[in-house]
Parts: C-alpha cells; structure tokens; sequence
C-alpha cells in the first residue's frame, strides 16, 4: 500500500506544479497516517493492559478463595490474616455467601 501510495504522489509533481506544494502534501499525509497509527497502538495497548489486570485480579481473587477454604478446613488463623492481606494488596472485596 505504501509503496502504490509513492507511485501516486510521484507523479503529481506536473499536477501540483511547486515543489513546495507538492513536498507539503506528502508531508501532511504522512503526519496523518503517523498520529492514526500511535493512537491505534495506544489503544491497543490499553486494551490489552486491562486485559490483564482482568486476568491478575481473576487468579488473585480464586487464590484468595481458596486460601480461605483452606484455612477454614483447617482452623488456621495466620492463613486468615494472609488472606485478608491479599485482598487489601489488590483491592478485591470480600464476597457475602448467599
């Protein structure tokens, strides 16, 4: 595409007459397509980020769940506390039973 691109503008010199004018077209097409790009990456980027934190939260949440299971298996108390330490490093809430 990029390569059609520059055999279009090529030409459009004996259209377009000045250097000037014509240099300042690709120039400006070229800025254009730059600052979509970037903002399309960053996008990308920030999806995927979330993505992860999602994920992150999802193992920390079922590992704390099951720290919990364990400790009430098994009356431990420093589990509880390692538990409730858990959550406040990564900011799950604790979930009511039904």
């Amino acid at each position: 595409m990029c390569v059609l691109l520059v055999l279009v503008w090529a030409p459009s010199f004996f259209i377009v007459g000045s250097i000037d004018t014509w240099q300042l077209i690709i120039n400006t097409a070229t800025t254009i397509v730059t600052f979509l790009l970037v903002a399309l990456l960053q996008n990308t980027q920030s999806r995927a980020d979330a993505a992860i934190q999602h994920k992150l939260n999802a193992i920390a949440d079922g590992l704390a769940d099951l720290m919990k299971q364990v400790s009430e298996d098994h009356d431990e108390k420093p589990l509880h506390t390692d538990v409730q330490e858990l959550r406040d490093a990564v900011g799950l809430e604790n979930k009511e039973s039904a």
